[in-house]
């Protein structure tokens, strides 16, 4: 039982690839995750292409691939593309569909 609890709270403090890896930035630039998701959503309209078109924009950032629009660069800067080794962002992605997908969720 003690050691559930202590990989229980390891996890709770070091968190998944999502909160390691984008949680922080996203903060920094006062850029809501949620909001970006549902930009995401509308552009790509489910989950597979959203991974993929989520990825390929971190991979090779640009204005015109950005889910974001244009008002969104007058005060945001272009991030660099993403080094993540490719299995940490493929969990970093699947956290972040299962956190804010609405599939599921409406009533």
């Amino acid at each position: 039982m003690r050691i559930l609890i202590i990989v229980w709270l390891i996890g709770a403090l070091w968190g998944g690839s999502f909160d390691r890896n984008c949680v922080p930035c996203h903060r920094k630039e006062g850029v809501s995750p949620r909001l970006t998701f549902m930009n995401a959503l509308l552009i790509y309209s489910g989950e597979h292409n959203m991974k993929a078109g989520l990825k390929y924009f971190l991979r090779h950032p640009s204005r015109e691939t950005s889910v974001m629009g244009e008002e969104y660069f007058r005060t945001h800067r272009l991030k660099a593309p993403l080094t993540l080794p490719e299995r940490e962002l493929d969990e970093a992605l699947d956290e972040y569909w299962e956190r804010y997908k609405v599939i599921g969720r409406l009533r």
